[in-house]
């Protein structure tokens, strides 16, 4: 069953959508505003549907108000929605929305990432699988740190092995949920098998340290969910309803995890593009929004094709390109923005030429059209392509602001300090120890680290354990003496001098 936005001038009833609700049918309030389809798409009642929207095509709405209109006109408790966007943005900004149709219980709906959702699971649930339900996340810098600490034990050449490159591939092995021994199964050579060797090493150490980097997240719930029959029917019990937005970007494991939740209910609304699909370079499979119909055939399928943000000038642009895609669901997106400013396109020689071109044109906007620089924008696809631009329009002294730059939980400080209570929570993550052994600086360098290392594997303990029991050794009485401890429950940490951090007063330091 599907349905698709008619041309402009098409009649469409707003009742047409169907009954929902009491007698009387829809809250018209929910629905004014929609065209027909969006009404469709937000009245549709039980079993599988998915959503095809277009660009421009108000699918966050349409999102929003279906989540609304469960809540109001179905009965449905927030607490048995669960809907995922993929950034904490775009989830934030969905609560508020449908906060705004339904007042504050929609502060009880799980709105959130996948791997937001996968950290509450969990939390409640990891100890199945042998981990603290205190599990400390690694982001990709402690992971890339902890597959270089791996590929540096293991003896292999870090040229031919960089931790990058490796950690990509450990990456995409879990984002296709290929376990330790399924990968070592499928190595055909001699690099293959090292690079399962690191994999098995890194696993060993993520749940020796009870610590999981960004794609354990999604894999490690996937596991306890097919491994742990009570938490799946927890969790199909809980989650009545599953919304995803962006589902072209998702990925195997992302995709098991819908079809997982939804398989008892299957109450699953999915909201995405294949034209759209970008993330391909994070594992994301755009075959998962075009192969939705084959794990639910009874799908009820929706397209969103009239655009409210460009001009019909812009849309045929898109529409013509779009059309050469190998892979997609059809459609054609208008809009009653009739005209348009006519593209531009300029074929610039290299980088210097294009950057020259693209700050003539907003000294040309801002003269002769008198725009102000701030109503300009200049979008480019990677950061290291910002810096020839930079350097033209400093040349041409044309004022300008970059957007980014590292985040607050990126910097150096910041992350010294989080890996000093991380080691205070875990006292087994080798990682934050490893980090802050030496910060601030005390005179210990890479021998006294390998001297520690060593003395655990002698001892089969974890890196801040034998840091406890450094003092105990002969071959670390320097090392024991440079890292006076700080007595609590468990080994004793560095005891850190951050005052020029925080204040004295501040919670982390009174904690630590």
């Amino acid at each position: 069953m599907s349905a698709s936005a008619s041309p402009p001038g098409s009649p469409g009833e707003p009742g047409s959508a169907g009954p929902a609700g009491g007698p009387f049918g829809p809250d018209e309030s929910l629905l004014r505003g929609l065209n027909p389809v969006q009404r469709e798409a937000v009245v549709h009642g039980e079993g599988p549907l998915l959503i095809v929207a277009g660009a421009g095509s108000g699918k966050t709405r349409v999102l929003t108000h279906r989540v609304a209109h469960l809540i109001r006109e179905r009965g449905v408790s927030p607490f048995q929605l669960l809907a995922i966007t993929f950034t904490n943005k775009a989830a934030d900004e969905m609560r508020q929305r449908v906060a705004v149709l339904v007042g504050p219980v929609a502060q009880r709906m799980w709105v959130s990432t996948f791997h937001s959702a996968c950290v509450r699971i969990l939390r409640r649930d990891a100890t199945r699988l042998g981990y603290r339900s205190s599990f400390t996340i690694y982001d990709e810098a402690d992971a890339l740190r902890l597959t270089g600490y791996v590929i540096r034990d293991l003896g292999l050449d870090a040229k031919r092995f960089p931790p990058r490159a490796v950690h990509a591939v450990l990456s995409q092995a879990k984002n296709e949920l290929v376990g330790v021994d399924a990968f070592r199964a499928n190595a055909r050579s001699l690099f293959d098998r090292k690079l399962a060797d690191v994999y098995a090493e890194y696993q060993r150490r993520l749940l020796a340290a009870s610590a999981m980097d960004f794609d354990d997240l999604l894999m490690v719930t996937v596991e306890l969910l097919r491994r742990e029959p009570e938490v799946l029917a927890h969790y199909q019990q809980r989650f009545l309803h599953v919304l995803v937005d962006e589902y072209q970007d998702t990925n195997r494991a992302q995709n098991e995890l819908v079809l997982l939740l939804a398989q008892r209910h299957r109450n699953v609304c999915v909201v995405g593009d294949s034209d759209q699909s970008v993330y391909r370079f994070r594992g994301a499979d755009v075959r998962n929004i075009l192969e939705f119909e084959n794990a639910f055939p009874d799908a009820t399928v929706i397209v969103l094709e009239q655009n409210y943000r460009s001009t019909q000038t812009i849309l045929d642009a898109a529409n013509a390109v779009i059309a050469n895609n190998a892979m997609r669901k059809p459609k054609a997106l208008w809009t009653e923005q009739v005209g348009g400013e006519l593209i531009s396109r300029y074929h610039a020689e290299d980088e210097h030429d294009e950057a020259a071109w693209v700050v003539h044109e907003l000294s040309r906007l801002h003269r002769q059209e008198h725009m102000h620089w701030g109503e300009v924008a200049v979008f480019y696809r990677a950061n290291a392509q910002s810096r020839v631009l930079e350097e033209e329009l400093v040349r041409q002294s044309v004022p300008y602001k970059l957007v980014g730059g590292t985040r607050f939980y990126d910097r150096r400080e910041i992350k010294d300090l989080l890996a000093y209570v991380r080691a205070v929570v875990n006292p087994g993550d080798e990682v934050s120890f490893k980090r802050i052994v030496n910060v601030p600086k005390r005179g210990v360098g890479d021998t006294s680290v390998a001297k520690v290392e060593a003395y655990a594997a002698e001892r089969n303990l974890t890196f801040g354990a034998a840091l406890a029991r450094a003092e105990m050794a002969e071959a670390l009485p320097i090392l024991a003496a440079r890292l006076p401890g700080l007595e609590l429950a468990g080994p004793p940490i560095l005891r850190p001098d951050i005052s020029g951090i925080v204040g004295p007063d501040s919670l982390p330091i009174r904690f630590l």
